[in-house]
């Protein structure tokens, strides 16, 4: 299978169809207002009717309340909901759509148990763990942590770039990779030629 792709972080719709264009599968939109890359429920409309068929809109929240997920998923035509917090299971699973559990990885931390106890989960999404932030910091965890055969669907995140994202899945193979700072040109803006850059590289790995 080809390695599906995922540029999170998009706050302008040029940057989400310059993705598309590239042949991302699905494209982040970050709800979490302590993130330099926010968007409103205005901005997200905007962007996701900017989509070409076919490409996935993800809704990333981070420990929201009900009513905030609500409020969203009520007024952007989200496919995807994305929790990059401690959201318990039946939190992540009362909003009507799929969703991927995000995990920050660690030495110590049981990602078999993790994966079990979000089974529900259309996948585990692997970050690096960085002391008070959640996402988008530009660095990778040890891929060795991450058993060869877990119970759901891994998605890599985590310090990828177009320069180690083929030794990223040539090591792990998950189902899908996830990249938002290696590919700007500042924080929440998007450079087109890296994107394309880490499609190909990710495209190379495929091979």
């Amino acid at each position: 299978m080809a390695t599906a792709v995922k540029i999170c972080g998009i706050t302008r719709s040029e940057d989400a169809l310059a993705a598309a264009r590239a042949g991302s599968h699905a494209v982040g939109l970050m709800f979490y207002r302590r993130s330099a890359r926010c968007v409103t429920a205005e901005q997200a409309v905007r962007i996701v009717r900017a989509l070409p068929p076919f490409v996935t809109p993800v809704g990333v929240f981070v420990n929201p309340s009900a009513a905030e997920v609500g409020k969203i998923t009520a007024r952007v035509p989200l496919a995807l909901l994305q929790f990059h917090g401690e959201e318990p299971r039946d939190f992540c699973g009362q909003f009507g759509l799929p969703y991927v559990k995000a995990l920050r990885v660690k030495a110590g931390v049981d990602l078999l148990q993790y994966a079990r106890a979000y089974q529900d989960a259309r996948g585990l999404l692997l970050d690096a763990f960085v002391e008070g932030s959640r996402g988008g910091t530009g660095v990778a965890f040890d891929w060795g942590l991450v058993p060869p055969r877990l119970p759901l669907p891994v998605i890599l995140s985590g310090g990828l770039n177009a320069a180690n994202v083929a030794a990223a899945i040539r090591r792990v193979r998950p189902w899908a990779v996830d990249v938002s700072s290696g590919v700007e040109a500042a924080k929440g803006v998007k450079d087109a030629a890296k994107i394309a850059a880490f499609i190909a590289e990710v495209r190379n790995a495929d091979v």
